[in-house]
């Protein structure tokens, strides 16, 4: 009783203080300010040389209580003018290298700055770190309350269209093309690089645009056009905008651009909105036939849910560029090119919406981007939700979740890779960036409408809306708004956006097993599906398998999972198959997972037939425990680790002859042989786009040896695509024993080999093998990525070259060629032709009489297939030992029968394909 009476008086003091607090946050933001500015800009597109002659006249008025002696301004076009910008390195973290690799003519600057004010000159300082930002010196101290007007020429070279602005092919997208002055508010100045991910924060304004275009061109300006006039002695169109209230001003001209037209009447005495969209010809015009009657409803609805719309005009335009999605400005939107239908109507939708929230709302994006895109979604929900239902085909409604970004959400949850909404953009992953700000904001939101009841919902939000119109509210006059409004304390409900881990509060449902055909992820908190399908396999002694798989695998990869694949082989006339067990541990405190393991497989590895031409396929049986360990990976990054420990216990079949000597008789019988080997991985990557490479240090350990290798990859990227891969390999065998000749000939598959080793060299049997034993034919050319990986084979010799029970090095290099020169692309289905080239030594050849150059070489062509997981080499040149063996030993086909080929299943789970989702 008395520690209740001491904790209520504790929440009292508590909530007082926190009474104090809002009150002071209350007189604070009574006293709200924000800077004035008024843009003259007269601008001349030039299509030919795809540059803007402009010239900005800017009245800049100090509403502050501060007195300020110079402007921050931003030139975002120099954020494309080379790959030492803060948008090139975002770029290649987010795994595109396009823009790095860009050709100068396809870069863009801003220059000819000649900044002036009162007809003197202005002197002008670098920002120290980002070339798209510049300070600007004040000729003399600007006093609270006082204007200054700075005047400036400009030049842009308007770059390829790498993000929402720039040009492709004809058309012309003019977002963040004139300088630009950064915001100063309570917290000082907000100067900024341009980037991808992470949008904008800029002052309130009005704007007078004048923009000339060859007459040919059309133009679309989220502003309300005054007049426009024909310049037939210079062959140009003058387009005369006005813009109020606006904290940005963007412009697109395409000489092809279609013009739809119609209004919307607003209500009460606000009078008549124009409606627009600009489209291409052909296609477009029946994809787009419906986008204007989108703009009304988004337009109509929002209103009645938020507030008035805040502009002049509603416009839509199509892009050239695929691919973009949308991008909003004040006003106006840009669509991405040749999108149609439902994707359409849900992407004008929300681009038009933005107008409430980052147009009038004008919150910092770059700091808070859930302010906007979350809160646009939200409402995104509601306009959806009042659409028919998308058709779908049964059999995806029945195992595809009915939203993917939730889907994705709840995983990176469970793997605690997400990120608090209250998160910076720039801090965001690429795949947290859209899942928090846009998806799990929304979730907020809707809890938020469901504790409050919608229609007490709406009216905090429409009050928010009306007391924050054209200015900057930051996060906590959001939060003060609402309380004010609903008289509650939303607390608890805010912290849950700077805080990790899922949003519902609900006790856990427990989930229900059920079968389905292939897989199921349609509703993963209801159900843990089993999925069955049907499974074929084929090798060179098995033959034609045919099975089922049986699993339950599901994102993310969290608790127990199994995948069962029985089979029945045609040629052994057996039972085959493999089976992986794994119980995913995962820390609750950082995502890190641990996993323990049972997998298992029995396949037929050799055949013999007697001379009774009786068959006997030779079986092979892993059972292989393990533990895996990976290293924290943090939210967007694209380093990988982890350390593996395994067990393969190995159970063969072999083949014995023995003489009875009473009998007179051969005997030939099938004894088992039980072997193991230890092994211990490290392994660490970063797929990142530029450079990426892996490294792997093994060891193996057996009953009379132990092996060491270390495997590095490394790719270097070539500027016009494709690029070089190296790969290093070195190798230590040890003997634990005496080395014996009886020794070396138990341990001979463990040897380190020069050549890719074969499949009766697949000591753990990790490869797929069409042929596993074979010593002719298509199968025996096989070889597998491991060890010194050289091309040529001297299988029929009794020692092959570069085999060695000591140490091994090697080089592989195999690089891109381009296409011009590729004759395989006249082939409807283009194949990549590369070249491979592999250099290495072992022990032996540095003996004192070696009978092999101390250095070996190969090298030749190579045709990857299916995404490398199949890659055919051609050798063309390599070392007199190895010319010196085909010409002894292969005398018919010589060229066919020097070609190899490898199988690497494993490449079908390469990180580099899922990188951006966190398994």
């Amino acid at each position: 009783m008395v520690i209740f009476e001491k904790t209520a008086a504790l929440k009292k003091i508590i909530f007082s203080v926190a009474c104090c607090l809002c009150s002071w946050l209350a007189v604070a933001q009574s006293r709200y300010w924000q800077q004035e500015l008024d843009y003259q800009i007269d601008v001349t597109l030039n299509d030919t040389a795809r540059t803007l002659d402009g010239f900005l006249i800017l009245d800049y008025k100090n509403q502050s209580p501060d007195t300020l002696r110079f402007i921050w301004f931003h030139l975002w076009p120099n954020a494309y003018k080379n790959d030492r910008t803060a948008f090139s390195d975002q770029l290649l973290k987010q795994g595109r290298t396009d823009f790095y690799f860009s050709k100068q003519e396809e870069r863009g600057y801003i220059n000819r700055l000649d900044f002036s004010s009162g007809g003197r000159p202005l002197r002008v300082i670098d920002h120290p770190e980002h070339q798209d930002i510049i300070q600007v010196e004040l000729v003399q101290p600007l006093a609270p309350g006082a204007s200054v007007t700075i005047r400036t020429p400009f030049h842009v070279k308007i770059p390829k269209m790498f993000s929402r602005g720039g040009y492709w092919d004809k058309g012309f997208y003019l977002t963040q093309w004139y300088p630009k002055p950064a915001v100063y508010d309570a917290q000082g100045w907000h100067p900024m690089p341009y980037v991808d991910q992470g949008e904008f924060y800029s002052e309130f304004g009005s704007f007078q645009v004048q923009i000339n275009v060859p007459k040919s061109y059309q133009v679309a300006a989220g502003a309300v056009l005054t007049d426009s006039t024909v310049l037939p002695e210079q062959s140009l169109k003058t387009y005369r905008y006005h813009l109020l209230q606006a904290h940005d001003f963007a412009w697109f001209a395409d000489p092809q651009f279609v013009v739809k037209e119609d209004t919307l009447r607003l209500d009460g005495d606000r009078g008549i909105l124009p409606l627009k969209t600009y489209f291409l010809p052909g296609l477009s015009e029946k994809n787009w036939s419906g986008a204007i009657d989108v703009i009304r409803r988004t337009i109509r609805e929002r209103e009645s849910l938020i507030g008035p719309y805040p502009y002049g005009v509603a416009i839509a335009v199509e892009s050239r560029k695929p691919g973009e999605g949308g991008m909003e400005y004040p006003g106006i939107t840009l669509i991405d090119g040749g999108m149609s239908g439902r994707a359409l109507e849900e992407v004008i939708s929300h681009e038009v919406g933005h107008n409430w929230f980052y147009g009038a709302l004008a919150s910092n994006e770059r700091r808070y981007p859930w302010l906007d895109e979350g809160f646009n979604s939200y409402y995104d929900r509601r306009f959806m939700a009042n659409r028919p239902p998308e058709t779908s085909s049964r059999f995806a409604a029945k195992r595809f979740p009915p939203s993917m970004n939730q889907y994705l959400l709840r995983g990176i949850e469970e793997l605690r890779l997400d990120q608090p909404i209250q998160t910076h953009s720039e801090q965001f992953g690429v795949l947290q960036y859209g899942l928090m700000a846009y998806e799990k904001t929304a979730d907020w939101l809707a809890q938020l409408e469901k504790r409050l009841g919608r229609d007490r919902f709406d009216a905090a939000m429409k009050s928010y809306y009306n007391t924050w119109r054209n200015k900057h509210p930051q996060p906590q006059d959001f939060k003060a708004s609402l309380e004010q409004s609903t008289g509650e304390d939303l607390s608890d409900w805010w912290n849950a956006s700077q805080r990790i881990g899922s949003l519902d509060s609900l006790s856990p449902v427990k989930r229900k097993l059920k079968l389905v055909s292939w897989f199921g992820a349609a509703d993963i908190r209801k159900y843990h599906y089993v999925g069955v399908a049907p499974l074929v396999g084929y090798n060179q002694y098995d033959k034609f398998m045919v099975g089922a798989l049986f699993h339950n695998l599901q994102y993310p990869g969290k608790g127990f999972q199994f995948v069962a694949a029985p089979m029945y082989a045609t040629g052994a006339k057996a039972l085959t198959g493999h089976a992986n067990l794994q119980y995913h541990f995962l820390r609750k405190t950082d995502g890190r997972r641990i996993s323990v393991g049972l997998a298992g497989a029995s396949f037929h590895g050799a055949d013999f037939t007697d001379s009774s031409n009786k068959r006997t396929s030779l079986r092979f049986q892993k059972f292989v425990p393990s533990i895996t360990w990976n290293f924290k990976q943090k939210p967007g990054s694209t380093r990988y680790g982890f350390v593996q420990a395994k067990s393969f216990l190995i159970r063969e079949q072999g083949l014995r002859f023995t003489r009875d000597t009473v009998n007179q008789q051969d005997q030939i019988s099938f004894p088992i042989f039980n072997r193991y080997v230890n092994q211990l991985r490290v392994v660490l990557g970063d797929t990142r786009a530029l450079y990426p490479w892996d490294a792997e240090f093994q060891v193996d350990q057996g009953k009379q040896f132990v092996r060491l290798a270390f495997t590095g990859n490394y790719h270097f990227n070539y500027a016009s695509g494709g690029g070089l891969d190296l790969r290093v390999f070195a190798g230590k065998f040890f003997y634990i024993v005496d080395r014996t000749f009886q020794a070396q000939f138990e341990t001979d598959i463990y040897h380190l080999n020069l050549t890719g080793p074969k499949g009766n060299e697949d000591y753990t049997y990790r490869n797929y093998f069409v042929g596993r034993s074979a010593f002719e034919g298509w199968a025996s050319q096989q070889i597998m990525n491991r060890d010194g990986f050289f091309k040529v084979r001297t299988d029929l010799l009794s020692a092959k070259v570069g085999k060695t029970d000591n140490w091994l090095a090697a080089m592989n290099f195999s690089t891109d060629i381009p296409k011009s020169i590729n004759p395989l692309q006249v082939l409807p289905i283009k194949i990549p032709i590369r070249l491979f080239a592999d250099i290495g030594t072992f022990a032996e050849a540095w003996d004192r009489n070696a009978g092999t150059p101390r250095f070996l070489y190969d090298a030749g062509l190579e045709i990857p297939l299916f995404e490398n997981t199949v890659r055919i080499f051609v050798p063309l040149i390599y070392s007199k030992v190895y010319k010196d063996y085909f010409l002894s030993t292969i005398t018919e086909k010589r060229f066919w029968r020097n070609i190899s080929f490898s199988i690497d299943v494993h490449r079908l789970n390469g990180r580099k394909l899922l990188a951006p989702i966190p398994f």
